[in-house]
Formats: structure tokens, sequence, C-alpha cells
């Protein structure tokens, strides 16, 4: 069966993922560092973990397995869901792949560098209509495929 998980804490397409579980008849985990509120249905399951720095994205990678979907804007939760042979898609609606996921890796190690050493760069786009949609697109082709694994 398939479950999706919800790297909660400043993920904006939370109402996207409940509507569409709720079509497909699936379980979903919300995993945050604190309370927050999720709809009171019996197939929304909300999970709070420690606080620190990586608790929800360990809980998170402990339990994703093939079959499953991973919603995260964490690029290194993503590569640990797909080699535990999950699908991974950012709140923006880029799944995370085997073919792409080395090179969003680079890029994050390259920006940490940078300001590590004081320079200022540009923090994500802002979250758009298109990227809600494009969410929705792919959430529901990413349980289309799960669905069938």
């Amino acid at each position: 069966m398939t479950t999706i998980y919800v790297d909660a804490d400043a993920c904006p397409v939370k109402d996207e993922v409940y509507r569409v579980a709720e079509r497909y008849g699936l379980a979903v985990f919300v995993v945050s560092n604190s309370w927050i509120r999720v709809p009171r249905v019996s197939w929304i399951t909300l999970t709070v973990v420690e606080a620190g720095a990586d608790a929800a994205d360990d809980w998170i990678a402990e339990r994703a397995v093939v079959g499953d979907v991973v919603i995260t804007a964490d690029i290194p939760l993503a590569e640990r869901s797909l080699k535990a042979g999950a699908q991974a898609l950012h709140p923006n609606g880029k799944a995370f792949t085997a073919q792409n996921i080395g090179s969003a890796l680079a890029s994050r190690s390259i920006g940490e560098h940078l300001r590590s050493m004081g320079e200022i760069t540009r923090g994500p786009a802002p979250f758009t209509a298109a990227d809600r949609s494009r969410f929705l697109q792919a959430l529901d082709a990413a349980v289309g495929r799960a669905r069938r694994a």
C-alpha cells in the first residue's frame, strides 16, 4: 500500500497532499518538529519528532520504501528516499530522480560552501500558483507510478 510522507516543517503543499491522498485512499504521515494542525481523519497521522536538525528526515528515511512517496524540499532526505526505492517530490512539483539527485546535492554543497565564505546567495524562488499546479500534477503521476510498483 502506498504511503505519502510529508516533511512538514515549512511545506506549502500539505492541503494538496491531503486532497490527492483522499482521492486515492492513501495513508499520509505528516512529520514535523513541532505540533501543527492537520485534518482529523483516520488516514492522516501527525508525527511530532524531537527537536533536532535531521530528526524528521531520519524518521521518514527509516520508513519510506518502494511504492511510497516522500514530499520534501530537503535534498539529502530526497536522496535517502530514492535509495530506499521511494519516490521523492519537491513541493514545487520537481521530481527528484536517480538522474538529477547528484547535481542537486552538488548545487546544495556549492551554495553551503559559498555561504560559509560569507557570500550572499539567493534563497529559494517565491512559491507560485504555477508551482502548486505543477506539484498536484507531479503528485498524481507519482501516486500512479507508486501504485503500479
